[in-house]
């Protein structure tokens, strides 16, 4: 998750809203003999110039349902950043319960669902509560009280004593390795065993 907050930390920082933000667009990548795995961020076929003035010519729903922020469902429609990090809490969501938390047949139906709840509720299967802290604040219906991805990546969820007990052997030597090398291959995130998954 680490690396897909990092991804979505530099498309924020390049002013763009990528808008459809999901597990089928996340790629995992591991390079023959690396023993690494990489997170991508795929299609970008619907991402936009964050637009501040909200022009409504330049804006319209988009992104896959289920995912989609409960501000796309409102009028005016106001389309921010905001939109991808709501969508990646789905995806992180999806990855704890194998489900959404709301999942209509229709943008109608689902509206109605987002009014009718206004708010995710923590999942049964979620016991870790620094790992809901995030969650919570990814799946805020208010985007203004939202979390963003930078500091998303400085949560407690990534940066806590329990974090960081959690970085394997494996990864520190990963690391340290990467460390040594030194080429043009190797990035500053080669070299950080918290965003090494081996």
């Amino acid at each position: 998750m680490k690396q897909i907050f990092e991804g979505i930390r530099v498309i924020h920082a390049a002013g763009l809203i990528h808008r459809d933000i999901k597990c089928d667009n996340i790629l995992l990548h591991s390079p023959p003999g690396s023993g690494r795995v990489y997170a991508k961020i795929a299609d970008f076929g619907l991402s936009k110039k964050e637009n501040l003035n909200n022009d409504k010519d330049k804006i319209y729903t988009a992104g896959t349902l289920p995912y989609q922020a409960p501000e796309m469902f409102k009028k005016p429609l106001i389309v921010t950043q905001k939109v991808d990090i709501y969508a990646v809490g789905i995806t992180l969501y999806r990855l704890i319960t194998h489900r959404y938390p709301v999942n209509e047949r229709n943008h109608v139906q689902q509206h109605q669902k987002m009014a009718l709840i206004r708010r995710i509720e923590r999942p049964s299967e979620l016991k870790n509560e620094i790992l809901w802290d995030l969650l919570s604040k990814l799946l805020e219906f208010d985007p203004d009280k939202r979390i963003t991805a930078a500091a998303a990546l400085q949560h407690p969820y990534f940066t806590s004593p329990e974090a960081l007990a959690d970085i394997s052997i494996e990864q520190y030597i990963s690391a340290s390795w990467a460390k040594e090398k030194e080429t043009e291959n190797i990035n500053k995130f080669d070299r950080d065993p918290s965003f090494i998954v081996s």
